[in-house]
């Protein structure tokens, strides 16, 4: 999942190679000068903790200058020396802010922690700055005004930069306008303690387990990773630890025998960082306070209203009638495969009835009974090299690029593997790609893909070539074994490869435009639409290979794969919809003093008709996407509104052919080069011809569709 968010925890950057000494002369900072590392890698090993605050203020600097000189022009404004001026401006702000989040999220140190509490206000406070500028608003007002003989891209870049302007508070009187400063450094602060107070909890949290009995039923890679936590963390001979990171959290929720140790590891989860000194509950209210008060002040019925509005969706009611097109078969099915665990489950004797704990476990069972389909044995096909090599093999085939690894780049963990990305028959270079897929104390949990240096043309017509990265979490090697990755694992390899197909094919001619610069609910398409080549029997047996003897995964495996391949999409489905339909209840409040949060939860489950044996797939207190940052706020939905177009699409491969070249340089073409340089339908509809129905995801999860049913039905509100 995306995976363009922002966040931070121990000293590991100086193992990864970021320096910790003092450096005041600005003439030495990186950040402020070429690069001359290949194709402008950030020089990692030369960058010390001091040079960030100052290279912020000289990136600070430098823009006002560029703005200045913008607002300054004697000449008309016009979209040459305004809109491209402004979309140009910034180069060291935008070097030292891509490698400072990067870091933060992904290898942060107490020092970056200390860091963040100034680099973030202050980012946010100049960002406020920008775009309250009444003489730069009035130049692109005018660009605005006039943009009926621009060309397509400009007129929405155009259009872009002046609804941002408008959005950030241009139109406001003075006072408001710094009412909405004071709001905007408010939430600032309450995302970075949001953020804290979640990584601090999730790396706290531990399970200690000492009888080697209640580890009957584990992976015998999930018993030795927890042994080489335990020793990890000094505590002896005879003990493993689990903790909440998803390699530790899901295979014991998945395949323990012990009920006790599944309950444990559950309630651990959904309590995250909801009491204690840790506790986000009263971060969420002021979150929610200080929200609804921005959108007021900009003129917004709520905060909810806000966020769509410059999205595909437009409304709440939208993208929520989508979701319930969703939800209801999603349930529906939930019923289905209770019914069938809750019979495994007597037959084994078991007198319980089936609880959120036991789910992915029965869940297993059931799939290992009714398709004979063990996923420990599917693992050892996957490991993570071969599933990388899956990626890089079906971005050959559809797109003509290959990856060469670059041993000796930069890079800013020692983890991280570098590649060049060039044309596969003229040795073009194409962009930089850079992998760091395993859970460490310093990463915050998930997937994501961001990028150091983006692509657009240059003054000069030639194009910048982009540095792109993906970050996972997923299972690391052991002692005696590679990282063996999970189908859930593999999926998301392929997911945030998309995202950096997006960002490395891109060749919108603007920043403002490039990559994955797109409408939110948009952003997805790429990331999702690569997932259904991981699992397609013609790219597997290209890559999926046994970790021990070679063997291409067998005819027999492959067909168990696709015949399981809809097993617990009620659950899958209904625990995402919840969770994007608990989003969007949230961006409908107004409230003026704070709610319980929990209670609030429970009324919209009830509302739903939510399950017993689930919960949403994230709970207020650890839903990052929706409280570390506004990145995804009344927004989670974004990824069922993009399946509906990835599902749709990847039905036109299935129809040419999964490797079609025609189909695949429309995909190119229509999608991956052209950013937000065009409206995203008359993108899709250029690639597909059509636009698409809900039809497809159904089609694709094996539901059935149920009509859709007002949300206010079931509470009678």
């Amino acid at each position: 999942m995306n995976k363009l968010i922002l966040s931070i925890a121990a000293a590991a950057v100086i193992a990864g190679g970021v320096s910790c000494s003092k450096k005041t002369d600005m003439s030495d900072n990186p950040f402020v000068k070429a690069y001359t590392t290949p194709y402008e890698i950030p020089p990692f090993d030369s960058i010390s903790y001091s040079d960030y605050m100052p290279a912020l203020q000289a990136g600070i600097e430098q823009k006002k200058a560029q703005i200045d000189s913008i607002v300054n022009n004697p000449a008309e404004a016009t979209f040459d020396n305004t809109i491209l001026a402004l979309d140009r401006s910034g180069e060291i702000l935008d070097k030292v802010s891509m490698v400072f989040f990067a870091l933060d999220e992904s290898n942060s140190s107490p020092e970056m922690v200390e860091i963040s509490e100034k680099f973030y206000p202050t980012y946010s406070n100049f960002s406020d700055e920008i775009t309250m500028n009444d003489a730069l608003f009035a130049r692109i007002k005018t660009v605005y005004d006039n943009r009926a003989g621009l060309d397509n891209d400009q007129r929405l870049l155009t259009e872009k930069y002046y609804k941002e302007f408008a959005r950030n508070g241009a139109l406001l009187d003075a006072a408001q306008k710094e009412e909405l400063k004071a709001l905007n450094t408010e939430l600032t602060g309450l995302y970075l303690k949001y953020n804290k107070n979640l990584l601090n909890a999730t790396n706290e949290f531990e399970i200690v387990v000492s009888d080697s009995a209640r580890l009957a039923g584990l992976p015998a890679s999930s018993v030795a990773m927890a042994a080489e936590e335990a020793a990890s963390r000094n505590l002896g001979e005879g003990k493993w630890v689990f903790t909440l990171h998803a390699p530790s959290r899901l295979p014991l929720l998945q395949y323990a025998d012990d009920r006790d140790l599944r309950r444990e590891m559950y309630e651990g989860y959904t309590n995250l960082a909801s009491d204690g000194t840790y506790n986000n509950l009263p971060v969420i209210n002021k979150i929610l306070q200080a929200r609804a008060k921005k959108a007021k002040l900009l003129g917004f019925e709520n905060f909810g209203a806000y966020m769509t509005d410059n999205v595909m969706a437009k409304t709440t009611e939208n993208a929520e009638n989508l979701l319930m097109q969703i939800w209801r078969p999603a349930v529906a099915r939930v019923k289905e495969e209770v019914a069938e665990m809750q019979a495994l489950s007597n037959a084994e004797g078991n007198t319980f009835e089936i609880a959120p704990y036991d789910y992915y476990y029965y869940a297993e069972k059931v799939r290992q009974k009714k398709y004979d389909l063990d996923e420990a044995k599917v693992r050892e096909y996957f490991a993570v090299d071969s599933v990388r090599n899956g990626i890089f093999g079906m971005a050959e085939r559809l797109y003509g690029i290959k990856f060469t690894e670059m041993p000796d780049a930069p890079k800013y963990y020692d983890e991280v593997t570098v590649y060049d990305v060039t044309d596969a028959k003229t040795g073009e270079h194409i962009a930089v790609f850079m992998t760091d897929y395993f859970p460490r104390a310093s990463k915050r949990q998930g997937a994501w893909m961001s990028e150091f240096k983006g692509s657009w043309q240059k003054e000069d017509g030639t194009s910048s070539r982009p540095v792109i990265y993906n970050v996972g979490n997923f299972t690391r090697p052991t002692a005696d074994t590679p990282a063996l990755l999970t189908i859930d694992e593999v999926e998301t390899m392929f997911h945030e490869f998309g995202h950096g197909l997006h960002g490395m094919l891109s060749r919108a001619r603007y920043k403002g435009q490039a990559g994955t610069n797109v409408d939110r609910d948009f952003v997805e398409l790429p990331s999702q639409i690569h997932e259904h080549w991981a699992f397609e029997p013609e790219l597997l047996r290209t890559y999926a290979h046994h970790y021990k003897t070679g063997e291409t995964i067998p005819d027999e495996l492959i067909a168990k794969l696709e015949a399981a391949s809809t097993h617990n999409q009620g659950f899958t489905t209904a625990e995402l919809t919840g969770a994007a339909l608990l989003d969007l209840q949230y961006g409908k409040l107004n409230p003026e003093g704070d709610i319980d949060i929990a209670a609030f939860e429970k009324e919209v489950a009830q509302n739903l008709g939510m399950p017993a044996e689930l919960t949403f797939r994230y709970r207020s207190p650890y839903f990052k996407h929706i409280f570390g940052s506004d990145g995804y706020a009344s927004g989670y939905y974004t990824y069922l509104w993009a399946e509906v177009l990835d599902t749709d699409g990847f039905e036109l491969f299935k129809e040419k052919g999964i490797f079609d070249p025609e189909t695949a340089q429309k995909f190119k073409e229509n999608v991956l080069e052209k950013g937000g340089s065009e409206d995203p339908m008359v993108l899709y509809v250029n690639f597909r011809g059509k636009e698409p129905s809900v039809d497809a995801l159904l089609r694709n999860r094996g539901l059935k569709p149920i009509p859709n049913v007002d949300l206010k039905e079931k509470s009678g509100k």
